[in-house]
This record gives structure tokens, C-alpha cells and sequence, in this order.
């Protein structure tokens, strides 16, 4: 469950829910972990305990711009001692061509070096905005690990249908699955509701990426690896809003409710993926 997601929830509480009402809520739905953000010091203890109380397993999000960034990121992560893969958005989106490709091998690089898996994003306003480029750098850079987020080429894009040559360009990436981000985009808005079953027409597109991506993964990972897939649902404004009779604006969907659906079609396809390995 991605700790992003869990912001202003409203579960019935009246009120915010403190960091712990939170990881006990998240670990009592059955999710196996968070997907969060590296501790500051003085609340690294508190992280700790946290997790471990509750049996949850932890992968944080990093935002570098360098390979030296990303390195004394690292060196935190492994001081903080539970992070079991980093989420990175490469804040380079301006950056192209061989010196693109050269700080996504040093990512790899350091992802070696410290033992924590290093997944970059395929997201907008980063190294990865563009889907032809980022397909031409895992195909230079091939030790590269995705994380796979198509809720963002699929706004870009404007992919409210998805031509023949559209699939064939997101097939491409998939084989560098490494993680993946929960969520659906329209076309033109980044984020929509699936519907009470998931009856919203996008999520088949989605769930044919997902379990693809599951399936290659599949085909390359040792016993001892783990696929995250992250139920990342986020607040406004990637939360589409509308305005009540009092003035206050109230998301569209229960981001809770949406948040189990995901989860369970996350477990399905994850089941489904295994026998189409086979």
C-alpha cells in the first residue's frame, strides 16, 4: 500500500489518522508492506518498530538527479536497515541521448553496489517521460529495472484508445518489469475510479500490461525475489474531485475501497501470471 495514498483518507475516524492507525490499518487489510519514504532520523526507531510490529515489509521512493544523490541515498537506506527496494524518479526529464543513458547505468550501478534494488519509474517530468526514449535507453542500458507506472504514457499520450503501435511500444518495456504502480489513467486524466468491480473499460488494458509484466518477471527472478505492486491511488489532485452542497469539494471515490479492488486484481493476475509461465 503506497503511504502517499493513505493521505486525508477519511475512514469513518472523524479525524487524521495517526502514522500507526495507519500501518495497522494497511497491515489488517492484508497488504504485506508500505511502499513509502526513507525516515528522518529522529523518526527512523519509530519506522522501525512500526514495521515490525505490524509484519510489514518497506520500499521507499527516491528523487535524484544524480548518480552521487542517488548514492548518499543509498548509503541512508541501508544505515535505516528495512528498506527492501528503492522507487526512483530520475529528476532529469530534460536530459536525453548518451548522457541519459549514462546516469541510468550508474543507477544500476549503485543498485549493485549497496544490494538494494533500484527501480526507476516510468514517470512523467522525469528521465523517463518519454516512451520512445525510455525504450531506447533499456535497450542500451540493460541491466535497467523498471518500475512500470503506464498510467503516466497513457495520459501523455492521450492513449484513451490503444493502437496496434501504441501495444507495441509498451510490450517493450516490459521485460525490465521490476515493480509496478497500481493505477489507471483514462487518456486524460491520470487518475480515474475502476468502479465499484472494476468495470471501468481502461482496467482491461491495464490488467493485460500488469499480468505481462508479472510474467516476464516471472521468467528471470530468483526464489528469494519479490515483485512489488503498489496500490498507489493518490490524493487530489490525482484524486478527480467535485463540489458539494457546502462548498467543499469530496473525491469522486472511495481511494480505500478502490485500493482493496486493486489489491485483489493485483493477487489475480498475479495467479494468472503463473500459468501462462508455464
Amino acid at each position: 500500500m503506497s503511504w502517499w495514498g493513505m493521505t486525508d483518507l477519511d475512514l469513518g475516524e472523524g479525524e487524521p489518522l495517526s502514522p500507526d492507525e495507519k500501518a495497522r490499518r494497511i497491515a489488517e487489510a492484508g497488504f504485506d508492506g508500505i511502499d513509502g519514504f526513507l525516515p528522518a532520523p529522529e523518526e527512523a526507531d519509530a519506522w522501525r518498530e512500526r514495521l515490525d510490529r505490524h509484519g510489514l515489509l518497506f520500499g521507499v521512493n527516491a528523487y535524484p538527479k544524480s548518480a552521487a544523490e542517488l548514492e548518499t541515498f543509498l548509503r541512508a537506506a541501508k544505515a535505516f536497515g528495512r528498506v527492501r527496494y528503492v522507487n526512483a524518479q530520475v529528476l532529469t526529464p530534460f536530459l536525453t541521448g548518451e548522457p541519459a543513458a549514462k546516469l541510468l547505468a550508474d543507477v544500476a550501478g549503485l543498485s549493485r553496489e549497496y544490494g538494494i534494488p533500484v527501480h526507476v519509474e516510468t514517470h512523467r517530468g522525469t528521465i523517463t517521460q518519454d516512451l520512445v526514449r525510455t525504450v531506447e535507453y533499456a535497450e542500451r542500458v540493460l541491466t535497467l529495472g523498471l518500475t512500470i507506472d503506464y498510467s503516466h504514457y497513457v495520459v501523455a499520450g492521450e492513449l484513451h484508445t490503444v493502437s496496434e503501435e501504441a501495444e507495441n511500444w509498451l510490450q517493450r518495456l516490459l521485460p525490465r518489469t521490476r515493480a509496478i504502480h497500481g493505477r489507471v489513467s483514462n487518456g486524460e486524466q491520470v487518475q480515474v475510479g475502476l468502479g465499484e468491480r472494476g468495470e471501468h473499460p481502461m482496467l482491461g488494458p491495464f490488467e493485460r500490461w500488469w499480468r505481462d509484466g508479472m510474467r516476464h518477471w516471472r521468467e528471470s527472478a530468483a526464489k528469494s525475489d519479490r515483485l512489488p505492486f503498489v496500490c498507489e491511488l493518490g490524493p487530489p489532485p490525482y484524486a478527480i474531485t467535485a463540489e458539494d452542497r457546502d462548498g467543499r469539494r469530496r473525491e469522486l471515490d472511495d481511494r480505500w475501497k478502490q485500493s482493496l479492488l486493486l489489491a485483489g486484481i493485483a493477487r489475480r493476475l498475479w495467479r494468472e501470471s503463473a500459468e501462462t509461465s508455464r
